[in-house]
């Protein structure tokens, strides 16, 4: 091997900063280089014995260009004093004479032939790991699920279930209302996340109350790695002050703001109406208030960007509680032209009761001769299905499925079944029991006339300044929470007033560790609060929280529930219970009530529990009943007379009952049924959990962290320590902080420790570090020996690998089309093509390696046949690829046909399905089949192989 000689004025290229481009040697002194890289206006020094430096070295009919930027043609080169001088020629035909100082310094090398002929020759290892990123990234693409995986959440049946139905669809419009609890949040972050990563979204506005804010904030960053911007008046009038002719709402892809400021504030929301958004979410949809005469300023908003938005998710714990107004308020902001006439939507939601209960009859149903013999079922389902439907089930063998299907049918029909999902505490499982524990205290005394019965339910304004030692519900729980000091303890007031003087009580006369929680609080402080009472060890034995805590806030890690008053709305009640009543609770949570025995607190705990039943399970019907009793209620609490409250609370239970059993046996059903699958959710589940190959993830990391110079460590079991190498490649590597990050690849690790990243296929670090393989020059060139009794020795192979390259919109998603992710052929020098007999594990297990200096003087002295060998390879992949397209071809329009034709059948018989989704699909199958005629076969990377004897 000859020495390398450098001499100054020489061309390099930097074999791990090729996009310097091309480097003059300045200076050589002793065993140090330097070397001025013009197009980058930087410097590098270097050892001379181990430069990561390639001689650039230009052929007979190269082509280059000149400082000036004329291109010219190689026709012959010299040797003077170490540096090369070309004759070239332009293509006028003038000839030129160049020295090589005087190349253009902008050329970089990244063609897999440029850079092998300009000596850049990587690692086997790294053309190894360009094609597992490949492989890898076609197998993702593949995936109709790609985008549900990589949350940090559990894989819970019902909520993958309704993210796979809604995340399909073009542009979604949906309100999520599953019962307090049940993740709604998850359901929409799975759905944002599957649809950002597809590409079918871009820009999400999120709108939720003021109190949620942060937390919204915090779930998507923990859970989904999504980075939403808070947008608050603070930030917009800074961005306004920088620049007034700029909307501040465009500064980023991901908006989180408050939809009541968005509402109040003029030029805010003139400016987020002005923007163009992909998506709408809101969270706590039932907040929006509307009537036929007069809507709220909020509602007013939402209208009028869910008119201007494609993709609308509304979430909302209290679809119809609230009463059928306000459920047809939310519907028409998802479909204003089918839902625009309350009376009629009322009257075809009380047609489907019928058909539910005929559904329900025919579910019950075991066989084909029972339909039969029920003449009048018969009947009554002729009237909403085609006779050959009914005739099906008197006559099949399989009736199971043709009933399956008939109810499906019915399913499909439904009203609201595409726009509304609903999961109740009876579809799904995983709930805690709930244990009500009541306290009867001392009467309550006073002289003073209350026509106010909050006044009477919240004592301590009755009583005066003195309330903390004179209440008895204080003393009470002081004695209480002696008795439970190793317990978490969350209480839950009405007013701030009352949490605030509690705390300071509590944490000054008694020496409790306690926090408060309050909407007078800042976002942070809050934050903080929650934080300091969620630390297992050193963390507050209680929270004091007002009614803000109610809505949103998750702390399923406590078990005891203090309700040290009772909200007048049932609606309010339920939601405080769901702060503890979640998926995730591992203990029955116990709900303590405290009340002056024979007050307005004790009937209205009555009325809950013995009425409406509500502390115990969820009482679907009580907010109709609150709303239909409100006046008798009210006037039963400030009057003294027990005769007149018990006869109302009878009277509420024999409503409770009848409502109940109302919802039980009307559309409820058919939701229900429509909202979740088990059997496709099981399919789903055992997709996921099939394609996260968490150790498979973790060799192929491990790979790419050596690949980039990315420094790990072992954390602890199944976590590993991430931290920026010495020797990094590029500066900023995807997804990894300056400081570095823990990590774990397994998802009960990442559930259980929260501090921890949870890398997926899906996380940004992996798929940033798989676009940066894909779409750098890293790994696409190489050079080995393999030892094969079956070749010569001494034959030369070429391992070329080709990309389809497809010119289309990321939101089309081409790749779930294309049989391959890329073509591998391996060309002897008579152009036959190895490559299915000796496939490429088999070739990189018996690599053999070629020092980088013999490597690069082979590949000078063996270019002209390895030239021959790239245009041949080239050649067979221009002969394959119309096979290839076809093939892409005859699966895009297989998918897709019976896609487009169930929906148009679909749409004969729902007027929800909308013509922009028809639509949609048929251009999206011209489109696709566009792109895919005018798609090519495009050489990626190369490996030269020069075959030896068997050792």
């Amino acid at each position: 091997m000859s020495e390398v000689i450098f001499a100054p004025g020489q061309r390099w290229v930097s074999n791990s900063e090729a996009e310097l481009g091309l480097g003059i040697v300045k200076e050589v002194s002793g065993r140090r280089i330097s070397l001025l890289f013009p197009a980058a206006a930087e410097e590098r020094t270097y050892a001379s014995d181990n430069a990561p430096l390639s001689r650039v070295i230009y052929k007979e009919h190269d082509q280059i260009c000149n400082q000036e930027g004329i291109k010219l043609t190689v026709i012959a080169r010299q040797e003077i004093n170490d540096c090369l001088i070309y004759l070239a020629v332009t293509d006028d035909g003038t000839e030129l004479t160049l020295h090589e100082m005087d190349l253009a310094s902008e050329v970089q090398f990244r063609q897999p032939q440029d850079r092998l002929f300009a000596g850049q020759i990587d690692k086997n290892r790294e053309f190894d790991l360009r094609l597992k990123t490949l492989e890898h990234h076609h197998r993702l693409q593949q995936s109709a699920l790609f985008g549900l995986s990589g949350g940090r959440v559990q894989l819970l049946p019902h909520q993958l279930y309704i993210a796979s139905q809604v995340g399909q669809r073009y542009a979604p419009r949906v309100l999520l209302a599953d019962e307090v609890g049940l993740g709604k949040t998850i359901e929409a972050g799975l759905i944002m996340h599957q649809l950002l990563l597809t590409g079918r979204v871009n820009r999400v506005l999120l709108l939720v109350p003021d109190s949620l804010l942060h937390q919204w904030l915090v779930e998507m960053l923990r859970r989904f790695n999504l980075q939403f911007t808070v947008m608050d008046q603070e930030r917009f009038s800074a961005q306004r002050e920088q620049d007034a002719d700029s909307n501040p709402f465009e500064a980023s892809q991901l908006i989180l703001a408050s939809v009541t400021e968005l509402a109040n504030e003029a030029e805010m929301r003139a400016a987020v109406v002005d923007c163009d958004w992909d998506m709408l979410v809101i969270d706590e949809a039932h907040h929006l208030q509307w009537s036929a005469t007069q809507s709220s300023a909020e509602y007013l908003l939402a209208e009028q960007l869910a008119a201007a938005i494609e993709s609308v998710l509304l979430l909302t714990a209290t679809p119809e509680q609230l009463g059928v107004a306000s459920h047809f308020a939310r519907l028409r902001l998802l479909d204003p032209q089918r839902y625009f006439d309350l009376q009629l939507f009322t009257e075809q939601e009380q047609n489907f009761q019928t058909l539910s209960g005929l559904l329900q009859s025919l579910e019950d149903c075991e066989s084909a001769a029972e339909f039969s013999k029920n003449t009048q079922l018969n009947q009554l389902l002729a009237d909403y299905f085609e006779l050959g439907q009914i005739k099906a089930l008197q006559t099949t063998e399989a009736f199971a499925a043709e009933k399956k299907k008939l109810i499906a049918d019915a399913l499909d029909r439904h009203g609201t079944g595409r726009l509304l999902f609903r999961n109740t505490r009876d579809t799904v499982s995983g709930f805690p029991v709930r244990i009500c524990h009541s306290y009867a205290l001392a009467a309550l005394t006073s002289d003073e006339v209350v026509t106010d019965p909050l006044i009477l339910i919240q004592s301590e304004r009755l009583l005066g300044e003195q309330w903390l030692t004179q209440d008895a519900r204080v003393a009470w729980l002081v004695d209480w929470l002696k008795q439970h000091r190793q317990d978490k303890v969350l209480l839950i007031c009405a007013r701030a007033e009352t949490a605030i003087e509690l705390e300071q009580y509590f944490r000054v006369q008694h020496g409790c560790r306690s926090a408060v929680f309050h909407e007078q609080m800042t976002l942070v402080n809050r934050d903080r609060a929650a934080a300091y009472f969620a630390e297992e060890e050193q963390g507050a034995q209680i929270l004091f929280c007002s009614e803000t805590g109610s809505e949103g806030r998750n702390f399923q890690f406590c078990q005891h529930l203090v309700m040290f008053d009772l909200p007048l709305s049932a609606d309010l009640l339920e939601q405080r219970i769901g702060r503890l009543d979640r998926i995730g609770q591992k203990n029955a949570v116990q709900i303590h009530v405290p009340y002056h025995s024979g007050s307005a607190q004790q009937r209205l705990f009555d009325w809950y529990h013995q009425g409406l039943n509500a502390f115990e399970q969820v009482a679907t019907a009580a907010s109709k009943v609150n709303e239909q009793l409100a006046a008798p209620l009210t006037e039963a609490l400030l009057s003294a007379d027990s005769s007149v409250f018990e006869r109302l609370l009878q009277q509420a239970r024999e409503m409770n009952n009848t409502l109940t059993q109302q919802l039980g046996d009307g559309r409820n059903w058919l939701l229900e049924r429509n909202s979740f699958d088990a059997e496709i959710a099981a399919s789903v589940i055992e997709e996921i959990e099939s394609a996260s190959r968490s150790l498979e993830l973790a060799d192929y990391m491990d790979h790419v962290f050596s690949a980039f110079g990315v420094d790990q460590q072992t954390h602890s079991s199944d976590s590993i320590i991430i931290m920026p190498g010495d020797h990094m490649i590029y500066h900023d590597f995807p997804g990894l902080p300056e400081d570095g990050l823990t990590a774990t690849f397994h998802r009960h690790k990442a559930l259980s420790r929260e501090d921890l990243a949870f890398l997926s296929w899906e996380h940004p670090m992996v798929l940033g570090a798989m676009d940066l393989v894909m779409h750098n020059e890293l790994g696409n060139t190489a050079f080995c020996t393999l030892a094969s009794e079956r070749l010569p020795a001494g034959s030369l192979l070429l391992e070329a690998v080709f990309v389809m390259r497809c010119a289309a919109p990321r939101h089309l998603q081409i790749g779930r089309y294309l049989p391959e992710n890329y073509l591998r052929l391996l060309i002897d020098q008579r152009g036959r093509n190895h490559a299915d007999s000796l496939d490429a594990q088999s070739v990189s297990q018996r690599a053999g390696r070629i020092a980088k200096n013999t490597a690069q003087q082979l590949v000078s002295r063996a270019r002209t046949q390895i030239q021959d060998l790239i245009s041949q390879a080239q050649r067979t992949a221009v002969e394959q690829t119309p096979q290839y397209v076809e093939q892409a071809k005859s699966q895009m329009h297989q998918q897709l046909e019976s896609e487009l034709q169930r929906m148009q059948q679909l749409a004969r018989v729902n007027p929800d399905i909308r013509q922009q989704e028809l639509d949609y699909l048929a251009q999206s199958r011209q489109l696709l089949e566009d792109a895919l005629t005018n798609s090519q076969l495009v050489l990626d990377a190369i490996r030269v192989i020069i075959v030896t004897e068997p050792s």
